[in-house]
């Protein structure tokens, strides 16, 4: 489960740390989520490095019709789908929402039934079956959380920003 750490940590990554754990870690997983329109065709794409085999994997994915923020959760979710075993995992992404989600908003969502606010300005969470799929990930692994600044020159985020866009390209020509 991802831990919140001390505010101002920063990574090897030059990022904002949300998270992290005692644990060393075992898989960095660079992610992004981009979209042409929001809502439009949109893709999510993420590179996964597993430094002690020097292994890489890359993987990306699309959408017809979704949102920016439904590709940076899939994006995510997509590759802690890909770990066979319970493992120590930094995520690294541009994304707020998929940070702050992950380290401050998702166990007071799930307490109060996946709403949101007080009162009556009390809503359903957006991307609710996304956010029950990252839970369900992040009980099987241990997880911390770096947000970069995208389009910043991370090489991996800039990477992923390039398989995100490339993922939707296909779905441009068959929009409506």
């Amino acid at each position: 489960m991802a831990t919140q750490a001390p505010e101002g940590g920063d990574s090897t990554e030059a990022g904002k740390r949300l998270s992290g754990g005692k644990r060393p870690v075992e898989v960095y997983l660079y992610t992004d989520g981009a979209c042409s329109g929001n809502p439009g065709p949109g893709g999510w794409a993420f590179v996964m490095r597993h430094p002690a085999t020097g292994k890489t994997l890359e993987m990306n994915g699309g959408e017809v019709e979704t949102t920016n923020n439904r590709m940076e959760l899939l994006a995510v979710i997509e590759g802690l789908r890909r770990l066979k075993r319970k493992t120590a995992v930094e995520v690294v992404t541009d994304s707020e929402y998929v940070g702050k989600g992950i380290t401050s908003w998702l166990a007071g969502w799930k307490r109060n039934g996946w709403m949101r606010g007080r009162g009556k300005e009390r809503s359903p969470v957006k991307n609710v079956e996304l956010w029950k799929q990252m839970e369900e990930m992040l009980q099987k692994h241990h997880v911390s959380v770096v947000v970069v600044r995208g389009h910043a020159g991370h090489p991996e985020n800039e990477r992923c920003d390039e398989l995100a866009v490339a993922a939707y390209q296909p779905f441009l020509k068959k929009r409506p």
